[in-house]
């Protein structure tokens, strides 16, 4: 069960995905972890006041 969700690691001799589609993965997984700190920051201090 588990081997199915988990991929191998590429091939050494694998081709790399395009440099635009690996920039905005990581553009996509930066900004939604700010955002998503960020509510919950703003969630915290409503919870507090």
């Amino acid at each position: 069960m588990l081997s199915s969700i988990i991929e191998p690691p590429p091939e050494t001799d694998a081709p790399r995905r395009p440099l635009w589609k690996r920039l905005a993965w990581f553009w996509s997984l930066a900004f939604g972890s700010a955002f998503a700190t960020a509510g919950a920051a703003y969630l915290l201090k409503a919870l507090l006041r």
